[in-house]
């Protein structure tokens, strides 16, 4: 490797691997601060969220490494410009594509590992990042019972705690309001002070009470009426809450496992072909169900045959007016029968289709986020050697541009797929749609156009508009 060569990949490989880092802690802060209800509060172990932050991370390396690349190369190529590397590499006989070939190899090293993490890595990393994010969910706040409030999530109980000590367990002044055997006996147990435990496994909390009373009052059967009240006083009294729900208990693979998300390429192609096997096979079944029930002909020819046999045989007396209404009621009802039916046979397709469509989409993405990575190589690298302007401020601006502008194209075409406006094909429109610009720039670039340049545009539309210029 020639001392040039290290000097470029030193300048692309660092601003590269800073981008990626950022660009990952963003959208990480982003999925924090959408889930960050979900995660304060709950008692969770260090642990368990840093589980969870590192399986999100680990989803979103597809979209920050093509932000990286083109951050990076634009930064890149700008610096050489604005320090005047560039020109002197050209005067020493080394072309703009030749400056552009040892990061080309490293983006196609990224793009090939891109493709094999989003194969092999990803489909596991989600189905682990899906788990831990249903289960942080699904836990309920961790008990905290705080003196001069009430406490309600201890099903069918409401706690008030006037103070409590600083050991956080001796109580004074406490209420408990029972409703565990519903609103037809409730029943309310003050006590002067308590003492507050969790069993060794913190599946119950056990109250001890001391030097209180228990009022109970019934409103069951006999006693819906008058509503005894009854009060029992007492020196200790200990009860026991169960609070399992409120542990984190993690859930089987099985339950997320199917997920289109969660397979590399071979199990989508197979699963696919399983899927439209099935949903033809269901098209064709509605087909012949609503062609026989939607025959208007049919319809009016099988109910008259239907109600003139029964009323020939068992009610000859019938009027010919009254068997001719019958007949035509028969068939209008067998008519809008078959329409609700054909509504919801449509209904039902439409579901179907979108479902194997999120698969095409799952098994197009694998190949569109990594060819991402070379595309947009090709728009920074050239736009960075054409502007001239390293440091953060333009190469950040425009690689948000370019970025911005590909997402927003991806997503668009990405619901056409979905709602089959579009074949699957239609994953690359993005792809397509930015390869022309990395194409201008990397033409201007290797020929020294002066693209952005101010004086050249106002020759051009001078020339256009056959202006002369003034001496």
């Amino acid at each position: 490797m020639k001392k040039i060569d290290r000097l470029i990949l030193r300048s692309f490989i660092g601003p590269l691997v800073l981008t990626f880092s950022i660009s990952v802690f963003v959208l990480l802060m982003q999925f924090v601060w959408k889930y960050i209800d979900d995660l304060v509060g709950k008692g969770l172990e260090f642990s368990v969220i840093a589980e969870l932050l590192m399986y999100a991370s680990a989803t979103f390396v597809p979209m920050a490494l093509p932000i990286a690349v083109l951050f990076a190369s634009i930064m890149t190529m700008g610096n050489f410009g604005e320090k005047y590397e560039l020109v002197a590499m050209k005067a020493g006989g080394i072309s703009v594509s030749r400056v552009m070939m040892p990061m080309t190899l490293v983006v196609l090293l990224l793009t090939g590992m891109a493709f094999y993490f989003a194969n092999n890595v990803m489909p596991s990393a989600m189905l682990k990042y899906r788990m831990t994010l249903y289960d942080v969910t699904r836990k309920k706040p961790a008990v905290n019972i705080r003196a001069g409030e009430y406490y309600k999530d201890i099903e069918g109980y409401v706690i008030r705690v006037g103070s409590k000590d600083p050991d956080g367990r001796t109580l004074h002044d406490v209420i408990i309001y029972d409703h565990s055997k519903g609103m037809s006996e409730t029943t309310v147990i003050v006590a002067q002070r308590g003492v507050m435990q969790s069993s060794p496994d913190n599946r119950y909390l056990r109250f001890t009470l001391n030097d209180g009373y228990s009022y109970t009052e019934s409103t069951t059967g006999e006693n819906y009426n008058r509503r005894p009240l009854t009060s029992i006083g007492f020196t200790e009294q200990t009860i026991t809450f169960d609070i399992s729900s409120f542990a984190f208990n993690r859930s089987g693979e099985d339950l997320f496992k199917g997920s289109y998300q969660m397979m590399n390429v071979a199990q989508l192609d197979t699963t696919v072909h399983q899927l439209e096997e099935s949903f033809a096979e269901r098209r064709q079944q509605c087909r012949n169900d609503l062609t026989v029930s939607m025959h208007a002909w049919n319809q009016y020819k099988a109910g008259k045959e239907v109600v003139e046999k029964a009323e020939d045989t068992e009610r000859p007396e019938i009027k010919p007016e009254e068997r001719r209404r019958r007949i035509y009621n028969y068939a209008i009802n067998s008519a809008t029968s078959g329409a609700k039916d054909a509504k919801m046979n449509a209904e039902l397709q439409q579901a179907d289709r979108e479902y194997i469509n999120r698969h095409y989409i799952e098994w197009q993405r694998k190949y569109t986020l990594s060819v991402a990575c070379l595309l947009l190589f090709l728009i920074g690298a050239p736009f960075g050697s054409i502007v001239r302007k390293g440091g953060l401020g333009l190469p950040l601006v425009a690689s948000v541009l370019f970025f911005v502008i590909y997402y927003i194209i991806g997503m668009i075409s990405e619901k056409a797929v979905r709602e089959g406006v579009i074949g699957p094909i239609g994953m690359w429109i993005s792809t397509f749609a930015m390869l022309p610009i990395g194409i201008i720039l990397t033409f201007q670039a290797t020929t020294d156009s002066s693209l952005f340049d101010a004086a050249s545009w106002k020759r051009f539309f001078q020339r256009l508009l056959g202006l002369k210029q003034r001496t």
